[in-house]
């Protein structure tokens, strides 16, 4: 290691603790002296015995400089620091963590968390952090000497889910800590950054006491009417209805009129839980400011004017999020429409909205503000309620995932929607919803149908990954994609009103039987089994004969789901099917979706009560279409729920220490362009297969040969038969255009080869370079690739050899980390797999050395950010075994994946 780093500014982030507020991380500074003394004389005496060993009340001049003062590199420390109450221009360390190398790929580490956070994770949160950096700087062991009385720091090591030794010699523990990530330390992030993410979500969700900002009186800056409409937009629908919230109102358009409490001043705001702000963007962080000690735990910004103006509005917003964060607040927006919650006793009204929609158990997270109004009218149009509303706007602090991990464990939310403009973490987005698809539906509409779309003010990352890529990252999360967000409310009336189908098989009631006959189609259609299908509801139909076919339809294991069409083409529709339906289906439990003309949404005529007293509703559609639509996505994810997920792959013999000095090894030397920006490095054939050994997975070796004695003296090493190819790219894989000869058994029949392929080379213009391998068992070629894409994260592919791959496009993706199910399904996606199992009396292959495969590059693609691209190609599966003969390998420093090995908020 150097001697001395630049500041890392990579290692900043900001945070959300275990109570849901917010703080920043950084490196330690030299200007942070005096905030660290502060920190120091504000400890308990315990604290202070626990860190030194001794009660150390202030510290030295020289013990300022020595902590203050670090390379970065040797030494590093980082400080959690909050805006000070006090003095908003000032910050307070409320934690410092630092490492010390002691020996190589080894340092020692302390701790210091102030009294008044402690019990909050800040540890944890640190320790994650500290690892992060130290990773980074080559370092793989923590030491720590804690005292046995300082139970909480040891909790901090014993539960991070590292490997972790202790030993008491002395009165003092010393504790040593593996710091490669594993299984459980991921895990065990993922669950504390579900509780501090839910918790924060909470906070805002269940606000009483709201700030409303407006524009002053006298403010005649550039958008001020434009401001002032909204917060008059604000104070006219808490009027109409204020929920359960006391508003409070500063720089009011007007007068707030009864329902809400004008403050004169900044200075006369009362202890607050949640602002919303109508101001200018160039006054927004000043008035966030101004809010230190309120006691605010987020802010939703309504104003635009912030990153989708450009670079200068990008800063605003980053400024923004740095206030707000360091007063402990998330920030909704901004160009947000506000937040809305139904639920009895904590109904929030913080939103532009007119009409706050019905109570419901539908959770509603969207994006842009003409998305939550669209939504929100449908709601009220269709008489569907909700849990909550979220309009996170441009999304620079809350998003969709938040919400997800509140909605995970909220008793009133029992369906997830959400409306994507745009996707920032895909990576955490999978792993959030596939963990609450398995206990709640989720039901997702993504702008334009590859996700690529960047609306203005969106911060996402560029990505080269193929279209088809998002499909596969729904699938693989077990979300319920909808088309549109008319299709997402359909989907969203059977779930929550609904039971979950038992099956695909559906039962049909028609008025007629050219309707049940369409029916039969679009059911067919969107993978439903028809089992049963009536078209008696004729014009003459009586109460007793539509009760009479009901009762049939509804019999027990007659079908798992029924679909009810009634148009009547010359008497007016009455209400007898629409209340024996109803009345059945709240009986027996059976999904039931009906399109009956004049019906729309949740109807009062399609209501009854279960036996066990629960009110249950047929959600009725505009078209039959629409109905089998909607119920063949249910049905789609019921089955998704009662399948096996498998656990992720964990395959043996993987030496991830080797690994990665292979890595920095290999980037070490990489070249570097004149302003200084790395290229990267292509591995050559040594170093790759050295690379991929790490990972349990062996590359038959290879000899280059320029001549004919140069091949058969290649041969005679490796053993006969041979294969002969051409070191061309282009030509390597070609055995139509003789770029490949294979089986070749004694030293004449190589010669000839060599000859002929040289005069091929040269008639390409290639290089005459020749490449000799023994051959391989007989078997399907297949190919595995896997691309860092800057957005998604590693991207495995799989596909067989040849056309299918080059021609057809037939591969199927999916985002690594995966699990042996995942595996399982990428393997069996392509549409050429049947080769694999025996097609037209092939021998079979071994699918499960396949799989196995499959599932090391997962891993290795996982854990190296820097493996720009792999390709094994061609991989040969045999009846035992698959051999890999050619693996091309890319190197190059990256970027911190959207989704890294510590919590942190958006950047």
């Amino acid at each position: 290691m150097s001697d001395t780093a630049a500041y890392p500014v990579a290692w900043e982030a900001d945070v959300v603790l275990r109570d849901g507020t917010t703080t920043h991380l950084r490196p330690i500074r030299p200007d942070d002296a005096d905030a660290l003394q502060r920190f120091q004389v504000n400890q308990s005496e315990r604290s202070s015995y626990f860190r030194f060993f001794a009660p150390v009340r202030r510290l030295s001049d020289r013990e300022l400089e020595l902590f203050t003062h670090v390379d970065h590199v040797e030494r590093a420390a980082l400080v959690a620091v909050r805006t000070s109450p006090a003095d908003p221009g000032t910050e307070d360390i409320l934690g410092v963590a630092r490492y010390d190398v002691v020996a190589p790929g080894q340092a020692e580490v302390a701790f210091n968390v102030a009294d008044s956070v402690q019990g909050v994770g800040l540890g944890s949160v640190l320790l994650e952090h500290l690892a992060a950096a130290a990773r980074e700087r080559g370092l793989r062991r923590f030491t720590a000497d804690v005292l046995p009385q300082n139970g909480g720091m040891l909790a901090v090591f014993r539960d991070a889910g590292y490997a972790v030794r202790q030993q008491l010699d002395d009165g003092v523990v010393t504790v040593s800590v593996d710091l490669d990530p594993t299984e459980r330390s991921r895990q065990v992030m993922a669950d504390r950054e579900h509780r501090a993410e839910a918790r924060s979500m909470q906070a805002l969700l269940t606000a009483r006491r709201v700030l409303l900002i407006g524009p002053g009186p006298d403010d005649g800056a550039p958008g001020w009417s434009g401001h002032a409409l909204l917060a008059q937009r604000v104070l006219d629908a808490a009027a109409t209805d204020p929920g359960d919230t006391e508003l409070f109102v500063l720089h009011p358009p007007g007068a707030p009129g009864p329902h809400a409490r004008e403050v004169p001043t900044g200075a006369d705001v009362p202890e607050i839980d949640l602002v919303l702000l109508a101001l200018p963007a160039a006054d927004a962080v000043t008035a966030v400011r101004q809010l230190a000690g309120r006691g605010a735990r987020g802010v939703v910004v309504l104003s635009a004017g912030f990153a989708e103006t450009g670079p200068d509005g990008l800063e605003r917003q980053r400024e923004l999020l740095r206030v707000a964060h360091g007063l402990g607040m998330r920030v909704v927006g901004p160009a947000s429409w506000g937040v809305v919650t139904t639920v009895p006793g904590t109904r929030l009204r913080a939103s532009l909205a007119e009409h706050a929609p019905a109570p419901g158990v539908v959770g509603i997270f969207c994006q842009s503000a003409p998305a939550a109004v669209t939504l929100a009218a449908t709601l009220v149009r269709r008489s569907l309620g909700v849990s909550a509303i979220v309009s996170a706007g441009h999304r620079a602090d809350v998003s969709g995932n938040d919400l997800m991990q509140y909605w995970l464990t909220d008793a009133a939310t029992q369906v997830a929607c959400l409306y994507l403009e745009s996707i920032g973490n895909p990576r955490k987005f999978t792993r959030v919803a596939r963990r609450l698809a398995t206990e709640k539906p989720v039901v997702v509409v993504v702008a334009g149908r590859s996700g690529q779309v960047v609306p203005p003010g969106h911060a996402v990352r560029a990505t080269h990954a193929p279209r088809a890529l998002l499909d596969e990252m729904l699938r693989q999360s077990g979300v319920i994609r909808a088309e549109n967000t008319h299709q997402l409310i359909d989907i969203a009336q059977v779930l929550a009103h609904q039971p979950l189908p038992r099956g695909a098989r559906v039962g049909i009631l028609a008025s007629s039987a050219a309707l049940a006959v369409l029916v039969a189609e679009a059911a067919a259609a969107h993978g439903l089994v028809v089992a049963s299908s009536s078209d008696f509801l004729a014009p003459e139909r009586s109460a007793d004969d539509v009760e009479r076919v009901v009762e049939s339809l509804y019999a027990q294991d007659a079908c798992d789901a029924v679909v009810v069409v009634d148009v009547p083409v010359v008497s007016e529709r009455g209400d007898v099917v629409a209340r024996a339906v109803a009345h059945a289906a709240a009986r027996t439990g059976r999904t039931t979706v009906v399109s009956m003309i004049g019906l729309h949404g949740m109807a009062d005529e399609l209501a009854a009560t279960a036996p066990d007293g629960t009110p249950v509703r047929v959600p009725a559609y505009s078209t039959p279409e629409d109905a089998v639509a909607a119920l063949g996505k249910v049905v789609a994810y019921a089955r998704w729920r009662e399948r096996d997920h498998g656990v992720a792959v964990q395959p043996a013999g993987v030496d991830r220490r080797a690994a990665r000095r292979v890595v920095e090894d290999a980037l070490a030397t990489a070249p570097v362009t004149a302003d200084g920006i790395e290229t990267g490095v292509q591995l050559d054939g040594a170093a790759a297969a050295e690379l991929l050994a790490c990972y349990g997975l062996r590359v038959w070796p290879v000899r280059r040969a320029q001549t004919a004695d140069d091949a058969v003296a290649a041969a005679d090493e490796l053993g006969w038969p041979v294969a002969l190819k051409t070191a061309s790219r282009i030509l390597r894989h070609r055995t139509d255009l003789g770029g490949v000869r294979l089986d070749l058994g004694d030293a004449d029949e190589l010669r000839e080869a060599v000859d002929r392929m040289r005069a091929v080379a040269r008639g390409a213009g290639l290089e005459p370079l020749l490449e000799v391998q023994s051959m391989a068992p007989t078997g399907v070629a297949v190919v595995v690739r896997s691309v860092e894409d800057p957005l998604f994260g590693p991207v495995i592919s799989f596909g067989l050899a040849g056309d299918a791959v080059d021609l057809l496009g037939d591969v199927a993706s999916a985002v690594a980390p995966l699990t042996d199910v995942d595996v399982r399904e990428l393997v069996r996606r392509v549409r050429a797999a049947p080769r694999l199992f025996g097609y037209l009396g092939a021998p079979r292959a071994d699918v499960d050395a396949v799989e196995d495969l499959v599932a090391r590059v997962s891993v290795m693609a996982d854990d190296l950010p820097e493996l720009a691209s792999l390709e094994l190609y061609p991989v040969v599966a045999a009846e035992r075994g698959v051999s890999v003969l050619h693996a091309a390998v890319r190197l190059r420093r990256a970027e911190e994946r959207r989704d890294p090995l510590r919590r942190v908020l958006p950047d």
